[in-house]
């Protein structure tokens, strides 16, 4: 990316003009979350079970997509597979990844139990089938791993942040090894994705607020975001769950080390 380029980006122009292209956006939002609650609701009145996982992955790809387009989020993606049912196992910067995967791989996000809590995007995004989890909760999780394994079955891939929180994007975390067990008994791949985004700022790390860190990527010039996908990974009979995260998670760096 240019010097030039990111400086654009950076500059968002004076304040009433980013006040006025952050209302503009908020509002945009707002349309596509009614127009996705309507498709669900067609979905679940027309489409038959069998087809709803696949449908409402749809449903969520499309939202995303008008979501980056109404930002200004120009998602460049390399290597992504066409698949069946797999864990996308991914590195974590920002609220705004799952919707930079979801654009580019029809997916089911496991996301953290806070979001269910957001207005509007939680309701949303429990229609759309994404899988909630408590850190830390046992029961949350056995109920997580319940809802992947379903999703599984249904056909869909599901979209896992195995650091278990958000980076500066600089290096990975290590993966915790919860759903990568799953992906061996299930017999699905593991899928490495690397996130990357320019300016770095857009990282969304620590104890920052959801809503400021929102107004200041809606009231942005722009973004620019790159997803890496690398080769499937097959799970290996007798393979270790701790062993199939090591090796997501170094193709992961990999996959960044080669993207700057």
């Amino acid at each position: 990316m240019s010097s030039r380029a990111t400086a654009e980006l950076l500059d968002p122009g004076p304040p009433h003009a980013r006040l006025v292209r952050a209302g503009a956006r908020l509002a945009g939002v707002g349309a596509t979350a009614l127009a996705t609650a309507r498709r669900l609701r067609e979905l679940r009145r027309d489409a038959p079970e069998s087809a709803l996982v696949h449908a409402r992955a749809l449903a969520l790809r499309d939202a995303a997509r008008r979501v980056l387009a109404l930002h200004g989020i120009d998602a460049a993606a390399e290597g992504a597979p066409a698949l069946g049912p797999a864990i996308l196992a991914a590195n974590h910067v920002s609220w705004l990844d799952p919707l930079v995967v979801a654009a580019q791989l029809p997916c089911i996000p496991v996301s953290k139990l806070d979001v269910a809590g957001w207005p509007v995007v939680g309701n949303l995004a429990r229609e759309l089938g994404v899988v909630f989890v408590a850190r830390g909760d046992t029961g949350s999780g056995a109920r997580a791993l319940r809802d992947v394994r379903a999703a599984l079955a249904g056909g869909a891939c599901v979209l896992n942040f195995p650091e278990g929180t958000t980076s500066d994007g600089h290096a990975v975390l290590p993966f915790r090894a919860g759903l990568f067990g799953l992906a061996l008994r299930a017999g699905v791949p593991v899928v490495p994705v690397a996130i990357r985004y320019h300016p770095r700022r857009l990282a969304w790390t620590g104890d920052a607020s959801f809503l400021p860190h929102y107004l200041r990527v809606a009231s942005a010039r722009g973004a620019q975001v790159s997803i890496r996908f690398g080769a499937p990974i097959a799970p290996a009979a007798g393979a270790s769950a701790r062993a199939l995260a090591d090796e997501a998670r170094a193709q992961v760096a990999r996959l960044l080390l080669e993207d700057r």
